[in-house]
């Protein structure tokens, strides 16, 4: 097994993400005792900071968003200790000379590398860590998303990438997966005798993924515009969560086993047409409403001007292998929804003959749904039949939930946060947690044939108003099946 990485080079490490997500995670892994021996962060932005000036607005940083309970004095100080700062703007040699002499006499140790910046700068960074003298066989890079905006600019990003690093140097982030509960999909399906010979078109009528949130732009107006919710939620953490649902068992649980079977999962998405969207995908735009009872503004009022980017869509999918024929996957995300949530739901068939009473009629029964809350709450609810408490001759069914909270669960363990997960598989180098090239373009290429359908179906967003589950048609969508989403 290699040795961790001793060097942490952050690119973009005054943006909001670093600050937020990527320093409170640095924080509590030095606080567990899970960084290496000698480590170093090396930060860097475009702006002009001295060390002292950088690490005062990181030890802020970690006072606002880490827990309460979490700060302390001792632990901060040792991580501002390790922290140094070097201004650095792609395309210049000078800037990057100057990163390369902060590394001197470390890059034997293992430098990974973070692009927490927009994609295009990608590959102008790695070209400057190259000429630099900066990309060894122990150089790592880590790249946040989006890694494109469709197939052919996904592609000349990771051509970019791919001339300086090799794809085992490579580490695509969707943070989704360095959630607790998106990594226990795994172990729910593979570690339980019960479900694994049920996971299939047999026994499952359909599966819906929702991922709600109850926010607008929030300063994204930038990148926000013009990529809309399937770009920014339905290509990355949609489908990866749709991939573990869907993937094969693989051999083992080891980077290449696993992201083999997730790319096969996703090479069998159908495509869709110019005909199939309008029956099997709906796109929306919020509109002025209320969420958590206060009022707020359409997506045009905040934009300052009318567009076509969708804040909401909803998807009737299928995938075309044996295990999965004819089962639809229901997807949707949006933004101003009346709850912030993630889960999935495994909605069984009904059993094929009923005992009680003529197909169950009058009896109470109902087909045993599955229920996954990945956020806010965790936990697993299995919903089944039960006979309600009585003298009657005839039996009557009531439907009762088996709970399992992870939260409660797993009380005396402390809930972390994503990145600390991810972070640390990019020191060591395991990338089972990240996302292949071919995973990527699989991706894009489903997601490819639904902008291309919208485009020549000319499909533009319906409005909705903020607080609701987006426009009615995606309520239809479902329920022309005979089925509901699970609100």
């Amino acid at each position: 097994m290699t040795e961790p990485s001793a060097t942490f080079l952050l690119f973009g490490a005054t943006g909001d993400l670093a600050h937020r997500m990527i320093f409170p995670s640095l924080y509590n892994l030095l606080a567990d005792g899970l960084l290496p021996h000698d480590f170093l962060i090396v930060a860097s932005g475009r702006t002009e900071f001295t060390d002292e000036q950088f690490r005062s607005d990181i030890d802020k940083a970690l006072r606002k968003f880490l827990a309460a309970d979490r700060y302390e004095a001792e632990t901060a100080n040792k991580l501002r200790d390790m922290i140094v700062y070097q201004a650095v703007e792609a395309g210049k040699a000078d800037q990057f000379k100057a990163l390369a002499q902060r590394l001197d006499g470390r890059t034997d140790k293992g430098v990974a590398v973070y692009l927490s910046t927009p994609p295009s700068l990608f590959a102008p960074t790695a070209q400057g860590l190259a000429d630099a003298g900066i990309i060894t066989p122990k150089t790592r890079i880590a790249m946040e998303k989006p890694i494109g905006k469709d197939l052919a600019s996904s592609k000349e990003v990771n051509d970019g990438i791919g001339a300086l690093f090799a794809e085992d140097q490579i580490f695509r982030v969707d943070h989704y997966l360095g959630k607790e509960t998106v990594q226990n999909l795994l172990a729910l399906r593979f570690g339980n005798v019960m479900f694994e010979p049920l996971w299939n078109a047999t026994a499952i009528g359909h599966v819906q993924i929702t991922v709600g949130e109850t926010v607008g732009l929030e300063g994204r107006v930038s990148y926000y515009d013009g990529v809309g919710a399937l770009r920014d939620m339905v290509q990355n953490h949609v489908l990866q969560i749709l991939s573990i649902i869907a993937m094969e068992p693989p051999a083992r649980m080891d980077p290449t086993a696993v992201r083999d079977e997730k790319v096969k999962a996703l090479r069998s998405l159908r495509p869709m047409t110019a005909e199939t969207v309008k029956t099997h995908s709906v796109r929306g735009q919020y509109t002025p409403g209320a969420v958590g009872g206060q009022i707020v503004t359409g997506y045009a009022d905040e934009l300052g001007k009318p567009s076509e980017t969708e804040t909401f869509v909803a998807l009737k999918a299928f995938i075309d292998n044996w295990r999965w024929q004819g089962v639809p996957f229901y997807l949707r995300t949006g933004k101003r929804m009346p709850a912030r949530q993630s889960e999935i739901i495994i909605q069984f068939k009904p059993v094929r003959h009923s005992i009680f009473g003529r197909n169950g009629h009058g009896s109470g029964l109902e087909p045993n749904t599955m229920i996954i809350r990945l956020q806010p709450e965790e936990y697993i609810r299995l919903l089944i039949m039960s006979k309600r408490p009585g003298l009657e001759r005839e039996t009557h069914l009531k439907e009762v939930t088996l709970d399992v909270s992870l939260t409660a669960a797993f009380a005396g363990q402390r809930r972390r946060i994503a990145y600390e997960r991810l972070i640390l598989d990019l020191l060591a180098g395991d990338q089972t947690l990240f996302v292949r090239r071919d995973e990527v373009e699989a991706q894009w290429i489903w997601i490819d044939s639904i902008i291309d359908g919208w485009k020549d179906a000319g499909m533009k967003p319906s409005p909705y108003s903020s607080g609701n589950w987006g426009p009615s048609s995606a309520i239809a969508l479902i329920e022309r099946d005979g089925a509901s989403w699970n609100d």
